[in-house]
């Protein structure tokens, strides 16, 4: 179906949180026909998007509207937005739907999502996976937690944005299933560079390497993906950083916590993320975790064949 084609008349959306991945669904969802205004804390925010096309305001003056699109950096940047007098559960007029795309803390959406229901509004939470290019392209998938009927009245919405949408359970779970998803890509990260430098120092080429584990089980998104367009290519510029992965690390170790879950790996990954003598900055982009493992394919001595050993 052409997305640009559907009847989007009688949908007014409000996007809060214009950055790389909030500005690129507000302009997606422009694009497709969709009656979009954009807010932002930050003026350059606000006026990247104006000088786009879109129509933009301030937070403290927002239209009403169907549909309050939230892409905020954490938990408490999403709970001032719907609970600072005046947030969303004074402002937003009744039966409007608040969506919540950004990884937050499934105890802290839980809880939100009572008020929200309780003050006659409706919850979504739609974390989103596709980094800045499918938020731009309408390509991004989409994890819901939520009640169906509310998935179906934003259904034109959902596809102008995604490639996939998955409703995986009521209000919450959404969220965690992301911090699932996230904690598997910061493992496969770590586990994929051990590999193809196991492969490398044993002589092969880390692209046929790849290629052998895309062809099997081994095989993942990172291995795909990541390490073709991102690693390997030495560009670096998915758009995602070390320091949202390890925020979203520290959100599901939390969360196993709260549930007395022990669950030893995940703390092992969190902490090899955390591991200060890497040297690795929050502003890096997330796949250089891979930097310091791969050196070793690439600085120690060549593995020696067999026929030298004996």
């Amino acid at each position: 179906m052409n997305k640009v084609g559907m009847n989007t008349d009688d949908m007014n959306i409000v996007v809060i949180g214009l950055g790389q991945m909030g500005g690129n669904m507000a302009m997606t969802l422009h694009a497709a026909g969709f009656t979009v205004t954009g807010t932002d804390v930050a003026d350059a925010a606000r006026d990247n998007l104006a000088a786009r096309g879109l129509s933009v305001t301030r937070l403290d003056a927002l239209p009403e509207a169907d549909v309050y699109l939230l892409s905020l950096p954490t938990s408490a940047h999403v709970r001032e937005v719907i609970e600072t007098s005046p947030g969303l559960l004074q402002r937003a007029p009744k039966g409007s739907v608040i969506v919540d795309t950004s990884t937050s803390d499934p105890a802290v959406t839980r809880e939100l999502a009572g008020k929200v229901v309780e003050a006659g509004l409706e919850w979504l939470d739609a974390p989103v996976s596709g980094g800045p290019a499918g938020a731009a392209s309408g390509a991004l998938g989409m994890l819901l937690g939520g009640e169906s009927a509310t998935i179906e009245r934003l259904a034109p919405m959902l596809e102008a944005m995604s490639a996939r949408h998955t409703h995986v359970g009521p209000a919450g779970s959404g969220h965690v299933v992301k911090l699932a998803n996230n904690y598997l890509c910061a493992a496969h990260l770590l586990t994929t560079a051990e590999a193809v430098t196991l492969a490398a120092r044993a002589g092969v080429d880390p692209a046929a390497c790849l290629a052998g584990l895309n062809s099997g089980s081994g095989r993942s998104a990172v291995s795909e993906v990541n390490f073709p367009k991102w690693i390997l290519s030495d560009a670096f510029d998915s758009g995602f950083t070390t320091g949202l992965m390890r925020k979203d690390l520290r959100l599901a170790r939390d969360a196993a916590s709260n549930m007395g879950l022990p669950l030893e790996l995940l703390e092992r990954v969190v902490a090899r993320w955390h591991d200060d003598s890497a040297g690795l900055p929050d502003a890096a982009d997330f796949n250089r975790i891979t930097d310091t493992i791969l050196a070793q394919a690439r600085t120690d001595a060549p593995f020696p064949n067999q026929e030298e050993t004996q």
